[in-house]
C-alpha cells in the first residue's frame, strides 16, 4: 500500500469515526498558536516542555473535559494535538502512524475549505 493510500485509508477511518467535521479555521494573524500572549514569543530554553503546556492548554480543555468537550474546536486545535502527538514519539512505527494521521487531518481540513459555500 502506497503512503497515499494509507492516508485516504486513515481518512476513510476518521470519517467513519467522527463524520463529516466542519469546523473554524483558527487561523489568521490574532491566532499565533506557537507563541505566548507577549510579543516576544518563545523566550523558555526548555521549547518542548512549553509547545506541550501550550498544546495542553489549547485542545484538553475542549476535547478531554467532560464540562466543555461538545463545544466547537478549531482546524488548528485539532491538526496541532495530531502534530504534537507525532512529536511526541521516538519509536519510529508509532512516529509514522501518527504522521499518517496529520497528513490526513490535513487532507480533510483541506476537503472541508472546498466543500464551504463561495464566500
Amino acid at each position: 500500500m502506497s503512503v497515499l493510500e494509507e492516508v485516504a485509508a486513515e481518512r476513510a477511518r476518521q470519517c467513519a469515526k467522527w463524520g463529516v467535521q466542519r469546523h473554524p479555521d483558527g487561523t489568521g494573524p490574532d491566532s499565533m498558536p506557537l507563541y505566548a500572549e507577549t510579543a516576544t514569543g518563545i523566550a523558555d530554553n526548555d521549547e518542548a516542555a512549553y509547545l506541550r503546556d501550550v498544546m495542553q492548554g489549547r485542545t484538553e480543555w475542549r476535547f478531554h473535559d467532560t464540562s466543555t468537550r461538545d463545544q466547537p474546536g478549531t482546524w488548528t486545535d485539532i491538526l496541532l494535538e495530531e502534530v504534537f502527538e507525532a512529536l511526541a514519539e521516538s519509536d519510529p512505527e508509532k512516529l509514522r502512524t501518527e504522521l499518517i494521521q496529520v497528513a490526513a487531518v490535513a487532507m480533510q481540513w483541506v476537503e472541508a475549505i472546498d466543500d464551504r459555500p463561495a464566500a
